[in-house]
């Protein structure tokens, strides 16, 4: 209580009345702006002045505060024994009056006028949405000069020196009282009418502040859902919280230690177990987003959530599109169980808690906007079913979080355990001796009332007395009854009308900035980005000079190249390779079939002629050839045919599409993509399956093929003639050649280039001799020699002294007769030139006969047609089913990020990749 009491001596009153006001301090809102104001009672000098006696209603988060009205003491009036110029002295301090009312208005206006300001300072920059309102809204400060408006408006300085002696008035009123008859009760009960007057004045401004609060709310939530939706299909930037969080993100994945590179702001949450940090985040996200237990370990791993203004109150996952709608029950329910399934796949092993950081997100109107980081509590004891290095695991994991130096520690401490069992506040304080980083935070504030015997304990802890740790700020909290079903909004009311009517606040232990978690959000929000601009202006030059370096040694190395990391190189070479997947539907079909033919023939052709050609042309007439290559040419297509032509159609697509991807295309080739292209390739071939059904359908169409012997003009016979020939000249220059090899060179090559014949050559030469005078004996002599002949040739050598094994006779025999053989067949294929037209009459009345070429029309027709619906296959199935193939092992390696870094590699790659990162900071450093 305050008494004023002031002695009159010019009249000689008795009266022992005291006047006194008797009021309780409301809470007030936690501001930067409402704690630098000087209020009156505080004093400025060693002279104590009383305070106004008028009823002051001071703004607080908790808006529900009763309005007390000062009351006045009942007073006794006396009249003095001296009336010398009472009229005087009565008119002077009623004119005094004037000067109440004049600084009640004058002070309302400048409280007005600093709360409007405080508030148009927290309005968000809309420079981004001035497209959202009309033009006319912009043309209004042509009309209107607001400027002139503000600085009408008297400054801080002026209004205080308007402002009365309110100490004076006190005592000017105090002594008045003392000369006041009966008769001036009226006066008196005008002044209280004056009290009530300027008392309504002061509500109808917190209600007009109030109403301002709401409308900015509702506008910034307006703003932000037309912006969702994206009007004009304009697209916005990112946040400013968003890019930032990116960023921790990026340099959690470049240095995972967070020893040397991370020292970014973040607000690391700490505490005890079950002392209830989990519970104070999700009371500054405003969602019980969080895994829930009764005493058990539930943070296994860091959670670290990014908090920023959105229309919608949800949640996502950093890795994940899915939003989670934090309004609706199913979608909380959902979301903490996807937290308890990260938390748990994240854990090891035979571990109990991971180093492995979850990253989430939570967007939501009047959301305070900072990056929180949700650590494992910390344990004294490891209990059965723990890993035995549980409790230092949690002990590094929260050291690495708080070495930071611009890491904002906030140190949760449970209120209704004594504190001597607390083990966070030594670990804090060991990380941060000075506190200059530290926020403590004092929850269950409600049972630790119930239980504590002495209320002073619980002021010594919330002023820093009690522990030897030091701390920014200190806060009492309220985060629910203990019941895990109960709202977000349950919880803000119990907290609030907790502290309406704790004892801690009416006995002035707890001021009222230190409690609930709104105070709470609003300071470290204020800490944490006072903290992210001190640190991004600290790195912003070293990023700079980095980024400088790097693009310097970029540009003085790849001058020509723009600057792709290894992402962005992945993506062109996809491009390129699903570019030269396309380039093979482009071959035109001509060309598929002459490639398939030639190939198919080249891998048929040594069985046509060793095992069809010559054993039929070893028959002594046309009906046994014409049958036994009837038989021959019906079990090769039935066994090895079409599987054969399959085989050869596959290979060729390989080797296309194999030119297509390592086809150089000149200055734009980039060798940089060869490792990725051949492995696209080698894994794409390895997955293709030719069509199953394909060799059935090959097979019934070869067969019909090479049964037609209708040959139906003079073109088509000599393309079969012109086939034979090329067939038997190649194979007569592959003998002559295997000849020349087996009896050395001749006596023209032994002269030119002096080389002579081996012993063994020498042999063969001479085996060579005989054998060739058997054939001039017998020009119709058949493929294989007979013993006796065998014995012959053996013996004619030793009679000139050469031993000759029977094995190198036959085997020479094969080759001589092979040759004799081709040169024969070509002598009559010449023949049979002008043969057509006895075929035409089936060589009645004719010693010629052309079965050979026949037989080699129908092959030719055979492999064209084969040609032909392999190209079919291969143009309208299995290309696509490659292309197919193809994008889903570029799908796949662009999601195996291992697989890319070892395709893609070297300076140049690894330059870029360096690149990234610090462009990306840099970015964030000019947006801070």
């Amino acid at each position: 209580h305050w008494y004023a009491t002031r002695e009159i001596k010019s009249c000689n009153v008795n009266s022992n009345s005291s006047y006194g006001i008797k009021r309780k301090s409301p809470l007030q809102n936690l501001h930067l702006v409402s704690r630098s104001i000087r209020h009156p009672y505080y004093p400025s000098s060693k002279l104590q002045r009383p305070p106004l006696r008028i009823s002051i209603q001071l703004f607080s988060s908790l808006n529900r505060l009763p309005l007390r009205k000062t009351k006045l003491l009942n007073v006794k009036y006396g009249y003095p024994f001296h009336r010398n110029f009472w009229l005087a002295r009565l008119a002077s301090r009623l004119l005094k009056l004037r000067y109440l009312i004049l600084g009640s208005a004058v002070g309302g206006g400048y409280t007005a006028k600093k709360t409007y300001d405080q508030w148009k300072d927290m309005m968000p920059d809309l420079d981004e949405y001035k497209w959202i309102v009309p033009d006319f809204i912009w043309e209004l400060d042509e009309h209107i000069d607001f400027e002139k408006l503000i600085k009408a408006l008297p400054d801080a300085d002026d209004l205080a020196k308007l402002l009365p002696d309110f100490d004076k008035i006190g005592e000017s009123f105090t002594s008045l009282k003392g000369f006041f008859s009966p008769e001036t009760k009226e006066c008196l009960e005008k002044i209280d009418q004056l009290q009530e007057e300027l008392l309504r004045t002061q509500l109808k401004y917190q209600r007009m502040l109030e109403r301002l609060e709401k409308e900015n709310k509702e506008l910034r939530k307006l703003v932000l859902q037309r912006d969702d939706k994206g009007i004009h299909q304009r697209k916005l930037k990112k946040s400013l919280i968003d890019m930032y969080s990116e960023v921790l993100d990026i340099l959690s994945d470049y240095d995972a230690s967070y020893n040397t590179q991370d020292h970014l702001p973040r607000v690391v949450v700490v505490g005890d177990q079950s002392a209830g940090k989990t519970s104070v985040l999700e009371m500054i996200a405003q969602a019980r987003i969080f895994p829930r237990g009764s005493g058990e370990m539930m943070t296994r791993s860091p959670v670290k959530v990014t908090l920023s203004e959105g229309p919608h109150h949800v949640a996502l996952f950093k890795d994940s599109s899915r939003e989670f709608d934090l309004t609706k029950e199913e979608d909380l329910a959902a979301l903490r169980n996807e937290i308890e399934i990260r938390m748990r796949n994240s854990v090891k092993e035979g571990c109990t808690v991971s180093t492995e950081t979850i990253s989430l997100s939570v967007k939501g109107p009047g959301l305070q906007r900072m990056v929180l980081v949700d650590l494992p509590g910390v344990i004294s004891t490891v209990t059965s079913g723990m890993a035995p290095d549980t409790k230092e695991t949690i002990f590094s994991i929260s050291k690495a979080y708080m070495q930071n130096p611009n890491a904002i520690i906030l140190c949760i401490q449970d209120g209704s355990v004594d504190a001597e069992r607390s083990i966070v506040t030594d670990l804090v304080s060991q990380m941060d001796p000075q506190g200059k980083r530290t926020i403590f935070v004092l929850t269950k504030v409600d049972l630790a009332e119930k239980n504590v015997a002495s209320p002073s304990r619980i002021q010594q802890i919330i002023e820093g007395k009690l522990f030897p740790m030091k701390a920014l700020g200190y806060f009492a909290v309220v985060t629910g009854k203990g019941n895990s079903s109960e709202s977000i909004e349950s919880i803000k009311e119990y907290e609030e009308e907790f502290f309406q009517n704790s004892k801690l606040l009416k006995t002035c232990m707890l001021k009222a900035h230190q409690v609930t978690t709104k105070n709470l959000s609003l300071a470290v929000s204020d800490c944490f980005w006072k903290m992210v601009r001190e640190s991004v202006e600290q790195q912003a030059d070293a990023f700079k000079a980095t980024r400088f370096n790097l693009e310097t040694e970029w540009k003085n190395n790849y001058p020509r190249l723009r600057e792709l990391d290894r992402n962005e190189l992945f993506e062109k070479a996809k491009n390129e390779i699903l570019d030269e997947v396309i380039s093979l539907t482009q071959v035109t079909p001509k060309h598929w079939e002459e490639i398939l033919q030639k190939t198919l023939w080249e891998r048929v052709s040594t069985h046509v002629i060793e095992n069809i050609y010559l054993p039929a042309a070893q028959t002594m007439n046309s009906g046994t050839f014409n049958t036994t290559v009837d038989i021959k040419l019906k079990q090769w297509t039935d066994k090895q045919l079409p599987n054969k032509a399959v085989e050869v159609a596959w290979e060729t697509l390989q080797e296309e599409f194999s030119r297509f991807m390592t086809e150089q295309k000149g200055k734009e080739h980039d060798d940089i993509f060869d490792k990725l292209k051949q492995a696209v390739k080698e894994e794409s071939i390895k997955r293709h399956k030719w069509n199953e059904r394909a060799e059935d359908s090959l097979r019934v169409i070869q067969h019909n093929a090479l049964e037609d012997r209708s040959i139906s003009d003079k073109q088509q016979w000599d393309a079969a003639i012109h086939f034979m020939e090329e067939t038997l000249q190649s194979r007569l220059k592959d003998t002559e050649s295997v000849i020349e090899d087996m009896v050395g060179p001749d006596w023209k090559k032994r002269w030119l280039y002096w080389i002579g014949r081996t012993k063994e050559q020498n042999i063969r030469n001479e085996t060579k001799n005989e054998l060739e005078k058997l054939i001039k004996c017998n020009e119709e002599h058949a493929a294989y020699l007979a013993n006796d002949e065998v014995t012959t040739v053996r013996k004619n050598l030793e009679a000139r002294g050469i031993t000759v094994d029977p094995c190198l006779i036959k085997d020479t025999w094969h080759q001589i007769y092979r040759r004799y053989f081709l040169k024969t067949a070509l002598n009559h294929c010449n023949l049979c030139r002008r043969g057509f037209y006895y075929y035409q009459r089936h060589f009645v009345d004719s010693e010629l006969e052309c079965n050979d070429i026949v037989l080699f029309w129908r092959i030719q027709r055979m492999l064209a047609i084969t040609a032909n619906t392999l190209r079919q296959q291969l143009t309208n199935t299995e290309v696509r089913r490659l292309e197919k193939n193809v994008k889903e092992v570029l799908e796949d390696f662009a999601e195996d990020n291992e697989k890319k870094v070892k395709l893609l590699t070297g300076k140049r790659v690894q330059l870029a990749e360096d690149l990234k990162p610090v462009r990306h900071e840099d970015l964030i450093c000019c947006a801070y």
